[in-house]
């Protein structure tokens, strides 16, 4: 086997598929596909396709969106829509399996825990085709979660996990998973967060709105949107907090049929979903933000922005162990006391995970990259 050059040997045959789903996983997706693009021999690239499920569609995915995040349109779109859990998993399934026999990749590589990661990882596990997952081993302990079954399926099919932190790696080792498929690089939405925050703060704020001085909410999960009876609750703490402070409230489609069912406080400013940048501008120079997501947890532990997360768990940790982060559940008297602490002043600092640094895309492609030239049946 030659030695590598630049990172790939000559003649490099290598043929990976990207795969996202959901307009979170193109931010952990984009710092891998700018990766693979720098390690060239002269003017070729090793053999990279985007593949785009269409699980999630989005009118803010324009040609903008992707420039922004310095990746190219994806190379093919499933466009396999909304539907059920099953109705869209098998779907995906069946517009996938096609693509890898037509390209056959030697590696396809899923990231996070939607419907589309355990999709594609079937599929071409089922093909014989290698499965690098990243964001592996993240774990909530909650199986009425179905991200947790997601991430609990892709990881046990898994030829390659990528993790974000060594509390994943405990997690996989304790699953059985062995230690020559675990590597521990770092987290890509920080990569993309790092690339992107200097022309995030730049950006204009809403009318009104003044740096530290507003809160910024964000719910979609079904558990708490779906039912009155839980959603009520936590809008009766947000209009609490909204006494003190504005906060701003950019509205997921499944939260907007909701609302119509609760009182909303007028220091409540809803306003359309925000593309990435704009949206990470506006989290940057807020004075907390109070969620349900997930990536949010590990933004605002970066970004040292105070993040109260209305959820009984989370497969994000160490975002609460040493980062900004505090689980707070769904009882509106502890969302506005813990909120009421905050705006008193008494925060807690957090520090940054190891290895949250802007470079985990660039570990994963050379681990990919290593492995091809460790096994010479794959090249």
């Amino acid at each position: 086997m030659p030695p590598l050059v630049g990172g790939l040997p000559p003649m490099f045959p290598m043929k990976y598929l990207l795969v996202a789903g959901a307009r979170p996983n193109f931010m952990k997706i984009a710092p891998i596909h700018r990766a693979f693009s720098l390690r060239r021999i002269g003017h070729s690239p090793a053999g990279v396709l985007l593949v785009h499920t269409g699980q999630h569609y989005s009118r803010n995915m324009s040609d903008d969106f992707f420039r922004d995040l310095g990746i190219p349109e994806p190379d093919i779109n499933l466009e396999v829509g909304s539907g059920s859990h099953a109705e869209q998993t098998a779907r995906i399934m069946m517009a996938f399996e096609p693509v890898c026999l037509e390209h056959r990749p030697d590696w396809v590589i899923v990231v996070g825990d939607v419907n589309s990661t355990i999709a594609c990882a079937l599929t071409a596990k089922k093909l014989g085709i290698r499965v690098a997952h990243v964001e592996a081993g993240l774990r909530s302990r909650d199986m009425s979660m179905p991200e947790e079954i997601n991430r609990l399926c892709t990881d046990a099919i898994s030829d390659l996990l990528f993790t974000t932190d060594t509390t994943a790696d405990e997690n996989l080792r304790n699953e059985g998973i062995a230690d020559e498929k675990i590597h521990f690089v770092g987290n890509t939405m920080i990569d993309t967060l790092c690339q992107q925050i200097g022309r995030a703060r730049e950006l204009p704020l809403p009318d009104g709105l003044v740096p530290g001085q507003y809160a910024v909410l964000t719910l979609h999960r079904p558990a708490n949107v779906d039912s009155p009876d839980r959603l009520a609750p936590i809008i009766r703490a947000i209009n609490a907090i909204a006494d003190r402070i504005p906060v701003v409230f950019p509205v997921h489609p499944r939260t907007a049929a909701r609302l119509n069912e609760v009182e909303l406080h007028h220091g409540i400013r809803i306003v359309e979903p925000m593309s990435y940048v704009l949206f990470l501008g506006l989290v940057a120079r807020s004075r907390m933000v109070l969620t349900d997501s997930g990536g949010i947890q590990e933004e605002t532990t970066v970004l040292g922005i105070p993040c109260l997360t209305m959820r009984p768990n989370t497969e994000r940790p160490i975002t609460c162990e040493i980062g900004t982060n505090l689980l707070v559940g769904t009882d509106p008297a502890r969302i506005l006391g813990e909120a009421t602490s905050i705006l008193n002043g008494q925060s807690r600092p957090g520090a940054i995970p190891e290895k949250w640094d802007g470079h985990a895309a660039e570990r994963i492609v050379e681990v990919l990259l290593n492995q091809a030239v460790r096994d010479p049946c794959l090249v």
